[in-house]
Parts: structure tokens; C-alpha cells; sequence
């Protein structure tokens, strides 16, 4: 039995909170309602920004997760029954310093995960940056990762929410540049190298410039919105489709993630210090993943030694 989690993806300009909680309630009395709800990137965290000093700008929209507004968005959440990702928000932490955060709530009100944005977009988002890449379970389904618009650009961001055994990874974004059209193959090319899931949320005009997308374990985007339009984005995800992917191929020919055997020699990255282990390349699987699809422990694969330079030399001379 497959596993399936019914997904809205909101492209909405910049909103109110009054805005955004009625017309969420609309939305799950629609058609659109879904177990999972995502909108973009500082949906909340917007309006008449523009317009503000950097200190108005926190002062208005900074506060602490288990704040005010944190408390209204658990109780919404709880209202309606769902998991919600109303975008990102302004956190202010315990230190004072102020952070782009990805929150979610489960149906029961409850702060269930929250991440802060790693790569903000430099000089122009003068925020303090994360240091955790986060995942999230929703029980008997899936596991989600999380990642904030620039995020995508660094495909160490995604790949270690894949190891960390995210299927789907939600990519919240509020773009209002020409950038977008570099954002949609990036985030493509992340769901076909990590065999999974992902979702990227832009705003609506005049927030931001649309182009929502998911896009399958194998690179096919399922639905997306051509424009700029305020519009919600409805998909049924079939989360074994990641496990699929893995087990017989993307496209039916490649395995990125079997690639090293057991008895490889570890390969150094010295871009970053470390190194590729072969003996813990391998994503963590989702608890909820079917016997059937889940990996076998691989077997080391024999492998001729490499010729001297010198013997393939004498070779050619022969």
C-alpha cells in the first residue's frame, strides 16, 4: 500500500494574519484542502516592509516562537485539523538576534519543527543565519526537510536533509527578481541527484514572482503555476515513489546513491575539510517505508586494481 500525503502549495502575495487565517479557512473548505499546507517564504513577515528602517521592520515583525503570533498559528492549525507551514517568520532568539524561520504545527497546535535559514540571501537579507538542518515526521506518512529560498542554491543543503531521510523537502521562497527562472531548474536538479521529493513555494504578485513547482524523485514536475497569480497548487504525493526511485533507478538506469561499495577508499573533499565515507553513504530511511523498497546492506564489490602508469605504458609499447 502506498503511502500518500495530500499537499497545498499557496502562492499568495504577502498577507495580514487576519488575511492569511480566513483565507486558509476558505481553502480547507475547498477542494484544495489538504493534510499539509505550505506558503512561502516570510509570507507573514511582509507587508509595508519596504517602506521600513531595518529596525521598524523588526520591531514590527520580530518575536519569539512561542510568542503571540507563534500562539495564533498553533491554535489555527489545531482549528483546522492540518499541518501548516505558514512560511517563514521573523524569530527573535533568547540572544537578541533576529533569524528567517521555517516553523510547522502539527493538527494538535503544537511547534513540531522550526529551522533557521542557513544561506541567507547576502547583502540583501541582513539576518542572522542557522547552523541545523531539520527534518520533521509526520507520523505514518513521511519525512519532510526544510529549506528557505537560497538554501536551494547550495546542494549540500538538500543532500543532507536526504541523508537525514527527508522523501519530500519543502523549499519556501518569496523571489520578486528575475532570479526565479534559475530557481526552477536548481530545484528540479536537487530532487533528481537526491531521488526525492520537492516543493518550491514563491509569493503572488506583487510580493513576489510565482512559479510555484513540485517536482518528483525522478525530475518530472507534477504541477506548477505558469505565472505570477495567486492560485494554491493541489497534489497528491505518493511518498514510496523515493524508495522506488532508489531501488530500481531513476529512470530505470541510475543509482547515485549506491554508487560507493563498502570497500572503497574513503574520497577526500578538501573544499570542505572532510571526506566521503563509502561505509556511511547511504540516506536514512523513513520508518514508514515498505519492507519491500527498503535497501539491502550491499555486499563490497569486487574491484580490479588500477594499473601503474607505468604497466599501461609498457602495454601501448607492446
Amino acid at each position: 500500500m502506498s503511502r500518500h500525503l495530500r499537499l497545498a502549495l499557496v502562492q499568495a502575495p504577502a498577507e495580514s494574519f487576519e488575511q492569511f487565517a480566513d483565507g486558509l479557512r476558505l481553502r480547507m473548505k475547498s477542494p484544495n484542502r489538504a493534510e499539509l499546507v505550505v506558503y512561502p517564504e516570510l509570507h507573514l513577515c511582509s507587508r509595508g516592509a519596504e517602506a521600513m528602517t531595518l529596525e521598524e521592520y523588526y520591531d514590527t515583525y520580530a518575536e519569539p516562537l512561542d510568542g503571540p503570533r507563534g500562539a495564533a498559528l498553533g491554535a489555527l492549525a489545531r482549528e483546522l485539523g492540518v499541518w501548516l507551514i505558514p512560511g517563514t517568520v521573523l524569530e527573535r532568539a533568547e540572544d537578541g538576534k533576529v533569524h528567517n524561520t521555517a516553523v510547522v504545527y502539527g493538527p494538535d497546535g503544537e511547534l513540531v519543527a522550526h529551522y533557521r535559514k542557513i544561506f541567507t540571501w547576502r547583502p540583501y537579507e541582513p539576518l542572522c543565519v542557522g547552523r541545523e538542518f531539520v527534518v520533521f515526521d509526520l507520523p505514518g506518512t513521511a519525512r519532510i526537510g526544510l529549506s528557505v529560498c537560497y538554501d536551494a542554491w547550495y546542494p549540500e543543503v538538500t543532500r543532507h536533509l536526504a541523508w537525514m531521510g527527508a522523501e519530500l523537502v519543502v523549499n519556501l521562497v518569496q523571489t520578486s527578481t528575475s532570479g526565479r527562472a534559475q530557481e526552477i531548474p536548481v530545484n528540479t536538479a536537487n530532487a533528481i541527484v537526491n531521488q526525492i521529493w520537492v516543493a518550491s513555494v514563491n509569493g503572488a504578485s506583487p510580493t513576489a514572482q510565482g512559479r510555484s513547482l513540485l517536482v518528483d524523485p525522478e525530475g518530472h514536475v507534477q504541477v506548477a503555476a505558469v505565472g505570477t497569480e495567486d492560485t494554491t497548487l493541489l497534489a497528491v504525493v505518493d511518498l514510496d515513489r523515493v524508495a522506488a526511485a532508489r531501488k530500481h533507478g531513476t529512470g530505470g538506469d541510475s543509482w547515485p546513491w549506491d554508487h560507493f561499495a563498502p570497500d572503497d577508499t574513503p574520497l577526500e573533499l578538501p573544499l570542505y575539510g572532510g571526506r566521503i565515507d563509502p561505509v556511511t553513504w547511504r540516506p536514512a530511511v523513513s520508518p514508514w517505508t515498505p519492507e519491500a523498497l527498503r535497501p539491502a546492506v550491499p555486499a563490497p564489490v569486487p574491484t580490479a586494481p588500477c594499473p601503474a602508469a607505468g604497466a599501461a605504458g609498457e602495454e601501448t609499447a607492446r
